[in-house]
């Protein structure tokens, strides 16, 4: 059973499920597929069906929205002008209020020169420090209370997609582009260089990546080749093993927090596949509900199997695999 919500003229990018309040989600969606217009911010709840508790405006799309790990009222988001919105009061907002007083970003952080394709709120280490990967081919390290970035760091040949920090290990943080290249971090190492890179992790450009939520070893990587690829840290020569998720690119990905096994992929082919690679290499289920690219997926942390995707036909969906409901 799905519940869905639609946002008219609003193309989903990114979605997250607030780790404080069990049925909250932030949608960050564009204008015209990002190419042009602006973009919106959707609070969003989900009680016996989903609705908007608010809306935030910017002026460009919004690609990527990442919630703050120690508050339920802030957020980020990373914008096709190159820029990073950090957002307060959002567990004061309502509709009245939001359409009587406009909400605006608290800070905007300004140094990409293009698209900010991914953000990334540090969970446990460094809950001041945010991520942001960038198409002008840099990621950029920040201080939620300072204007300016912490480091740049230089690895990529190309567009980058996705930069995330490992959920275990303080201060690593991997990275994914065009270029083909799966990079490792020391967020310490002021070089701007990786710590270990992987040239050829795919054969294609890599459009997402993601950790794994119980093991610290292993996080995974989807291409344009339509593969998901598995990575052990102990030993990166080689990935450890790979699934198929057809002939059209895997957009995101995102790891189960309460199976270490299973594993969600949104892609290009209108689908969002759930995967159990301790049972099998085919994905489980294959979910056929969007008309248009699905590019934003989430678990939510404090309902168990439960996960949102969202995408370019403009609609939203929660819900619960089948294979996995208790």
């Amino acid at each position: 059973m799905y519940t869905t919500y639609t946002t008219p003229d609003r193309h989903g990018y990114s979605v997250k499920f607030s780790t404080f309040e069990t049925d909250r989600l932030l949608l960050a969606t564009s204008q015209l597929y990002g190419l042009a217009g602006g973009g919106s911010l959707f609070l969003l709840q989900d009680n016996q069906g989903i609705g908007e508790i608010a809306r935030l405006e910017w002026s460009d799309g919004l690609f990527d929205v990442s919630w703050c790990p120690y508050s339920n009222s802030v957020a980020v988001t990373s914008s096709g002008d190159g820029s990073l919105q950090i957002w307060s009061g959002l567990d004061a907002l309502d509709l009245e209020t939001a359409a009587k007083i406009p909400p605006k970003p608290v800070m905007c952080l300004r140094e990409h020169k293009n698209e900010v394709y991914s953000v990334d709120w540090s969970e446990k280490w460094n809950y001041h420090q945010i991520l942001s990967a960038s198409w002008d081919g840099s990621i950029k390290l920040w201080d939620c209370n300072r204007q300016k970035s912490v480091a740049t760091y230089s690895g990529h040949t190309d567009l980058i997609y996705s930069a995330k920090f490992s959920p275990f290990i303080a201060n690593i943080f991997a990275s994914v582009g065009t270029d083909g290249i799966l990079n490792l971090w020391n967020s310490f190492d002021f070089s701007g260089k990786p710590l270990m890179s992987v040239p050829e992790a795919h054969g294609s450009e890599i459009l997402s990546m993601d950790w794994s939520k119980l093991d610290r070893n292993v996080l995974v990587t989807g291409g344009a080749d339509g593969l998901v690829r598995a990575w052990d840290l102990r030993n990166m020569r080689e990935h450890v093993f790979e699934l198929f998720s057809g002939e059209f690119a895997v957009r995101r990905l995102a790891f189960s927090p309460h199976k270490a096994t299973v594993l969600a992929s949104a892609n290009y082919d209108f689908t969002t596949r759930i995967w159990d690679f301790g049972v099998s290499a085919d994905a489980v289920e294959i979910h056929e509900h969007h008309t248009e690219f699905v590019c934003g997926l989430d678990w939510n942390v404090n309902k168990p199997h439960q996960l949102a995707d969202c995408g370019w036909d403009s609609v939203i969906n929660i819900f619960t695999p089948k294979t996995l409901k208790m």
